[in-house]
């Protein structure tokens, strides 16, 4: 397996990914309008200073993680995806993925991580409280924080305790 930073040249490979997996297997009411930063990954999540990360097994896409950057210390996850043959233990790839974003964080003067997600994905919920994300009410996330319209669960992480 290779995780790589991926930009507009992965776009049809990242879309199909993921909106495979919020459409069709969570039924989360999300479409490709609903998600611009999927059409411009460059501009959206590299410019301000974040990251988007692939991971790949035989040259194919199985799984993603973003950062956003939304001011000098904070940046949230997002598109946190992995297809449903490669979760688990056995293949470790959401652990993976996870640990470089945190990685890259540090090494960017980053002390927050933010993300949003929704109810109906408990396996996630719990991915994140395993690796000490502490879920927080809507009104603690700061003021800058990019929400997402489906999102009715948030985590928090600081890198520097």
């Amino acid at each position: 397996m290779q995780i790589k930073p991926i930009q507009n040249e992965y776009e049809n490979e990242i879309v199909d990914l993921i909106l495979n997996i919020q459409q069709k297997e969570f039924n989360v009411p999300i479409t490709l309008e609903d998600q611009p930063d999927l059409q411009d990954i460059a501009n959206f999540y590299f410019k301000p200073g974040g990251i988007f990360l692939g991971a790949f097994i035989d040259g194919k896409l199985i799984g993603t993680i973003a950062l956003v950057k939304f001011n000098s210390e904070a940046a949230a996850i997002r598109k946190m995806f992995v297809k449903k043959e490669f979760r688990g233990k056995e293949f470790q790839i959401a652990q993976q993925l996870l640990e470089q974003l945190i990685e890259y964080s540090k090494e960017n003067g980053i002390k927050d991580l933010y993300l949003g997600t929704v109810t109906l994905l408990q396996a996630a919920l719990r991915f994140y409280e395993k690796n000490s994300f502490i879920t927080i009410p809507k009104e603690a996330l700061p003021v800058d924080f990019p929400l997402m319209k489906p999102d009715n669960v948030f985590c928090h992480l600081n890198l520097n305790p």
